[in-house]
C-alpha cells in the first residue's frame, strides 16, 4: 500500500455528498408516503 502526502490527500475527491444523502432521504420519505397511501387510504378533505 502506498503512503500518500499531505498535498495528495488534499487532492482527494469522492465519496458521497450533501445531495446524495438528501436524495436518499428524500427518496426514502416518497416510498412511506407511498406505502401509507397503500396501506390506509385517507380520503383528501
Amino acid at each position: 500500500m502506498i503512503k500518500l502526502h499531505e498535498k495528495e490527500l488534499e487532492h482527494v475527491q469522492g465519496g458521497i455528498g450533501f445531495w446524495g444523502i438528501a436524495g436518499i432521504v428524500a427518496a426514502a420519505i416518497f416510498i412511506v408516503g407511498v406505502l401509507d397511501g397503500i396501506a390506509r387510504p385517507v380520503k383528501c378533505n
